[in-house]
């Protein structure tokens, strides 16, 4: 005898087995077997491959950084381009000087392709970018890529020992000061610190390194004046770049290490009996980073920038004397490349700061996503 409150129903993916609660109010409905009427096809596929691309968060924020650098770097050739014609009157004849042959000058014009299109002096600009191509010097006729090979591993070692030095010096003296001072102890010690960073920070590095040098190198005489003369030449010129970014750095990690000191996981390894070497060096320390690395990456941008001052002031031989002493003398194609390649350095500095909080803190990477 069959029940009245039992319906026998056929499910469009498949036959279904029937059955009823006491009260006959519901329904149970089980599918035998789906797979047989919902079969995988290459579309389904293909649709759930992209499904789980793009709900994957590295993958998207892998895509976004890579968008952005690469518009970051289409505005910076741009810009690099239009250099040349925003500059008011004629810059060959500003290169060459006034009393040049018209003849001189046309050639020159026409040997830069200064005469043709603007559209198409941008596409060969930037056909010539890609093949490595950075123009000819107005002054030297040696390739500008030649120029920039030569003085850009000096730049390079001056910002890298800079920043190196300023990570090794602010990270420790941060760290001891925010133990030394938490809780509002030692306050003198707390007030020499603070003082003495933001004095460190607030003055230009060309001025600390004219300091050094009247100190270091002509009251005391213990390391060369100027030029690039072995490993004595690299300490005043080091220091100059890394006084100001180690004392902003130290005081970005004394705040974060005292935040972080406050916290609940702090107090339980406390309550632990931890060592307080380990505490404060596996618990603490790298949770107080993550701010510290975001400034430590715009310091080193802006410390790559700052070496335009201090190889002047030490007459390095590197990108910020020749670019400085190319704008003197009129020689925009070297002004170019040696702006393309700062913008550039900078850029990739952003970016590898990015991915280092990225891995650090992997949640920020899914939260922004």
């Amino acid at each position: 005898m069959v029940r009245a409150d039992r319906v026998d129903r056929v499910a469009l993916c498949g036959r279904t087995k029937t059955g009823w609660r006491p009260g006959g109010q519901d329904l149970i409905t089980e599918p035998d077997d789906v797979t047989e009427a919902m079969p995988v096809t290459s579309t389904t596929a293909s649709t759930a491959v992209f499904a789980n691309l793009t709900g994957n968060p590295w993958l998207r924020f892998a895509a976004r950084r890579l968008g952005r650098l690469l518009f970051s770097v289409w505005v910076l050739v741009t810009a690099a381009f239009l250099m040349i014609h925003l500059i008011p009157g004629d810059p060959v004849r500003a290169a060459l000087g006034n009393t040049a042959p018209v003849e001189l000058v046309e050639a020159r014009r026409a040997a830069l392709g200064l005469n043709n299109p603007l559209w198409q002096q941008y596409a060969d600009y930037l056909r010539h970018l890609f093949a490595g191509d950075f123009g000819t010097s107005m002054l030297s006729g040696m390739p500008v890529s030649q120029v920039i090979g030569d003085r850009l591993p000096a730049t390079a070692e001056l910002a890298g020992l800079a920043f190196a030095l300023a990570v090794l010096v602010s990270i420790p003296l941060g760290l001891v000061m925010a133990v030394l001072t938490r809780g509002g102890r030692r306050r003198p010690v707390e007030l020499a610190f603070t003082s003495g960073s933001v004095l460190l920070a607030v003055v230009p590095e060309f001025l600390v390194a004219v300091g050094l040098v009247y100190v270091f190198s002509v009251e005391l005489g213990w390391a060369p004046v100027a030029m690039r003369q072995g490993a004595s030449s690299y300490v005043l010129p080091v220091l100059a770049l890394a006084l100001g970014p180690a004392s902003v750095l130290a005081r970005i990690v004394r705040v974060e290490t005292l935040a972080v000191l406050q916290a609940e996981y702090i107090r339980t390894a406390r309550a632990k009996r931890l060592p307080d070497r380990r505490v404060y060096l596996r618990h603490a320390l790298p949770n107080a980073l993550t701010a510290t690395i975001t400034v430590g990456g715009l310091l080193l941008g802006g410390m790559v920038a700052g070496t335009v001052l201090a190889e002047n002031v030490f007459a390095w031989p590197g990108l910020g004397s020749t670019i400085v002493s190319s704008i003197l003398a009129k020689d925009y194609p070297v002004v170019q490349g040696v702006v393309l390649v700062y913008g550039l350095g900078v850029l990739l500095v952003n970016l590898v700061v990015d991915v280092a909080l990225a891995l650090l803190d992997p949640r920020s990477t899914i939260r922004e996503s």
